[in-house]
């Protein structure tokens, strides 16, 4: 007979895996959708998924879970790999602004200007200037321009 002891330990162990809590979150979504729209296949799906996440976490083949939850990252990762830019920008939309160069499409990575309006940058990479249009300020700090994404020219001429 298993002791509840047992089954908060196989929970632990198995239940903090980022599959499980996508597949939680699913279901929860489902949950609340069935509660608005009454359908069949919806409770079908609702049921698998719970079958699904209690059989991942009263499971003893931990290394097959392993592999399952390291597809999943995997996937996870090249499906958010084109959203990269936008997260890391919004994280950083406080203390800095993005642009490209006209001039040789590098990403540059700028502070937020001292004052409100039309400011200029230099391009470390060809000195072109770039012009920042910003309704915020920031508070008085050094203002250093740092280059984000180079792009290659040689690559363009191959072609």
């Amino acid at each position: 007979m298993i002791n509840k002891k047992d089954i908060i330990k196989l929970a632990i162990n198995n239940f903090i895996d980022s599959l499980n809590k996508f597949l939680i979150v699913i279901t929860l979504i489902l949950v609340v959708v069935t509660i608005f729209i009454r359908n069949f296949y919806l409770d079908i799906i609702k049921i698998l998924l719970i079958v699904i996440i209690l059989f991942r976490l009263f499971s003893k083949n931990k290394e097959a879970r392993r592999k399952e939850n390291n597809y999943y990252l995997k996937i996870k990762k090249i499906i958010l790999k084109p959203f990269s830019n936008m997260i890391r920008n919004f994280k950083d939309r406080k203390k800095y602004v993005y642009r490209k160069c006209s001039k040789c499409h590098t990403t540059l990575k700028l502070p937020l200007p001292k004052k409100r309006g039309i400011n200029h940058a230099s391009c470390p990479n060809c000195h072109n200037r770039v012009t920042i249009i910003t309704f915020r300020k920031q508070k008085a700090e050094e203002i250093k321009v740092e280059v984000i994404k180079k792009k290659d020219r040689r690559k363009q001429y191959e072609r």
